[in-house]
């Protein structure tokens, strides 16, 4: 996912976005635990755009809202 398209998205999407991305890494670190996980490169890539997220929800409150 693309830093362009997450500072198009309102920020109770990117509050979804987040969630679903916390949801998904730790079913990726499961996987990866049991062995299951054909691709680990998605791990290094959820965490990535989770980051992401994080970075641009944390700029629109800390600048309140004049980075949207």
């Amino acid at each position: 996912m693309k830093a362009e398209e997450l500072r198009g998205m309102s920020v109770d999407e990117l509050l979804a976005r987040e969630g679903e991305l916390v949801e998904e890494l730790f079913r990726l670190r499961l996987k990866r635990a049991t062995a299951q996980l054909p691709n680990p490169m998605k791990v290094r890539e959820t965490k990535r755009d989770l980051a992401r997220v994080k970075t641009v929800l944390r700029a629109r409150t800390a600048g309140g809202g004049a980075a949207s």
